[in-house]
C-alpha cells in the first residue's frame, strides 16, 4: 500500500487525485472506474479539509492499493469523529427543492464504490473505499 500525507485543504486536491491516480494507472484501471474513484476522492477529501479539523489544518493520510484485482483507498484522519456510513442516505426520489442539504456525496461514493468501510481507532477517523479494477 503506496502512503500519501498531505495537509487537508481543498488546495491540495490536485496533489491527491494525482497521488490515486498515479496508483491506478500502475495497475492498469480503466478509465470509467479510474473517474468513478476520483470522484469518491474528491469528496471524501474535501469533506476532511472542510470539516475534521475546522477551524484549524491537520494532515490527512491517503494510501492506494491496487493489488488483487481491487483498488483499495484508505483515508486517515486525526480530526473530529465521524462516521459517514451513519448518516441516512437522502431521499433521492423526493424533488431537490424538497431534500434536506447534505449527504448526497456520501450517497454517490456508496452507491459508486464495491464497499465502504469506517472505524475510528487509536484517535484517527479511517474510511476504506473498494473497487474492483474489472469492468463487468
Amino acid at each position: 500500500m503506496k502512503e500519501f500525507v498531505i495537509d487537508a485543504l481543498t488546495d491540495n486536491l490536485p496533489e491527491v487525485l494525482g497521488f490515486v491516480d498515479e496508483q491506478l494507472e500502475t495497475a492498469d484501471c480503466p478509465m470509467k472506474i479510474q473517474m468513478q474513484i476520483d470522484i469518491a476522492v474528491e469528496e471524501i477529501f474535501v469533506n476532511i479539509a472542510n470539516y475534521a479539523y475546522a477551524p484549524n489544518v491537520g494532515k490527512a493520510e491517503i494510501a492506494v492499493d491496487t493489488s488483487g484485482g481491487t483498488a483499495t483507498v484508505r483515508f486517515r484522519d486525526s480530526g473530529v469523529p465521524y462516521d459517514p456510513l451513519k448518516k441516512d442516505d437522502p431521499d433521492v426520489s423526493l424533488p431537490a427543492e424538497k431534500r434536506q442539504i447534505g449527504g448526497l456525496g456520501i450517497f454517490m461514493v456508496k452507491k459508486t464504490m464495491d464497499e465502504m468501510q469506517y472505524e475510528y481507532t487509536d484517535g484517527h477517523n479511517v474510511l476504506t473505499l473498494k473497487k474492483g479494477l474489472v469492468i463487468g
